[in-house]
């Protein structure tokens, strides 16, 4: 069996894992802290991007890397991986979604099949921090900007030719300050070799 025949047998979450639990403060108890997982992790398989707040969303994102890769792994024809599916996603709908579209869809990824980034805070508002967690190749558009593909913009084009030439102009003010000094240098030594005489 070679190594790529192993790696299918081993399920490896391609995101970092929290040693321990946060420890949610509910007033319904563990249960209503799963119920509230559980509830992320459904509106995420349905929605495919979500906000929220950060330590929810770090955690949700872990019970979601798991279901999909499970999916991917074993199918829509494995007892576990169904009851699993049916326990997480608590709209049933969803249960063909993870199966028939995301697991195709992330069957090659090589990387987490989701993203997690940090919010702006508000300023007079909530201290806690929120987050964006989303799917990997959702028909959204990107969370953060791309600067690569608007560098042929006017405006750009005007900056970046401003640029060059304010360069140009401090490349010759330091080569002529350096040519000042090194005339300066020789009209002292040259003076200092007339007195010496």
């Amino acid at each position: 069996m070679n190594q790529a025949d192993v790696s299918k047998l081993v399920s490896q979450l391609r995101i970092k894992v929290n040693p321990r639990l946060r420890k949610f403060r509910n007033p319904g108890g563990p249960e209503e802290r799963l119920n509230k997982l559980r509830k992320t992790v459904t509106a995420l398989i349905k929605h495919e991007r979500i906000e929220l707040n950060y330590p929810r969303a770090d955690e949700a994102r872990m019970y979601a890397e798991r279901l999909i890769s499970d999916a991917i792994r074993y199918g829509d024809c494995h007892k576990t991986t169904m009851e699993m599916a049916d326990y997480w996603l608590t709209e049933k709908q969803l249960v063909h979604k993870l199966f028939k579209v995301l697991a195709p869809r992330y069957q090659n990824y090589n990387v987490s099949f989701s993203r997690l980034y940090k919010a702006p805070r508000p300023y007079p508002g909530d201290k806690n921090l929120k987050a964006v967690l989303e799917l990997r190749g959702n028909p959204f558009p990107s969370v953060t900007p791309d600067t690569q593909s608007n560098r042929n913009l006017i405006h750009n084009v005007l900056l970046d030719e401003a640029k060059k030439e304010y360069r140009q102009k401090k490349y010759e003010e330091i080569a002529s300050k350096i040519e000042m000094e090194a005339e300066k240098m020789k009209t002292t030594d040259a003076a200092t070799k007339e007195t010496s005489v």
